[in-house]
């Protein structure tokens, strides 16, 4: 299946504000040992998230947020090995289990925000593009194995994300990976689409291309032969 591809934008940020909501704020507050949450105007919940958060230190405080999180993924050990870790190095990027880099980044980011750079600084990718398949009559959305494979196609060969899954963007090999590299997808309309993942997988510096044409062979075409 062929593609023209255009890369429209691509952002970084150090936070991405729909991840926590209102009542993770009053949770965590209360967690913290805030007096009242509940009498906080909503607009104002994460200012005192923050001064709650640095009364903490910050090893502790990461420990809870840790364990908010993701209590069901990780044991007390894990917890307090990583709540060392994130004050030295970008967990969120370095850790082995592809599928907690997004609750880590999201956490870290929490952190280095309410300690004022005292926790590294991650930073994600928000990737506008559009992506018009050469078949007109082809209208289905695409999901995130395909339009990693679409987008590496624009990637320079030192670029990780070809390094680390070669045979897996090539359609070689299953690829589930994808579901934890892509963070969100969206589908805008006319063939626009908006991605959010980690500056690790993909930053502006990784492609080489702005516009290309992406040819790409997808694993139900393998099974196929």
């Amino acid at each position: 299946m062929k593609y023209n591809v255009t890369i429209n934008s691509i952002l970084n940020v150090n936070e991405i504000p729909e991840y926590w909501n209102e009542q993770d704020y009053l949770k965590l507050l209360e967690i913290f040992n805030f007096p009242n949450p509940q009498t906080i105007a909503k607009e104002n919940l994460l200012e005192y998230l923050k001064m709650a958060i640095t009364d903490e230190e910050p090893t502790d405080a990461a420990v809870i947020l840790l364990t908010y999180k993701l209590s069901e993924e990780l044991n007390e050990g894990q917890i307090s090995q990583i709540s060392n870790d994130m004050l030295l190095d970008k967990v969120c990027e370095e850790y082995p289990e592809i599928d907690l880099h997004e609750p880590l980044f999201h956490i870290n980011q929490l952190l280095y925000l309410a300690y004022n750079g005292k926790f590294p600084n991650a930073t994600a990718t928000i990737l506008n593009c559009e992506i018009i398949a050469d078949n007109e009559d082809d209208k289905s959305d695409l999901g995130n194995e395909q339009i990693l494979k679409i987008l590496a196609q624009g990637l320079g060969e030192s670029a990780l994300l070809k390094r680390l899954f070669p045979e897996q963007l090539s359609g070689n090999k299953p690829f589930p990976e994808a579901n934890d590299i892509v963070w969100g997808l969206e589908s805008l309309g006319s063939n626009q689409y908006k991605l959010i993942t980690s500056e690790y997988w993909l930053s502006k510096s990784d492609f080489d291309k702005g516009e290309y044409q992406a040819d790409i062979v997808f694993e139900e075409e393998l099974e196929e032969e």
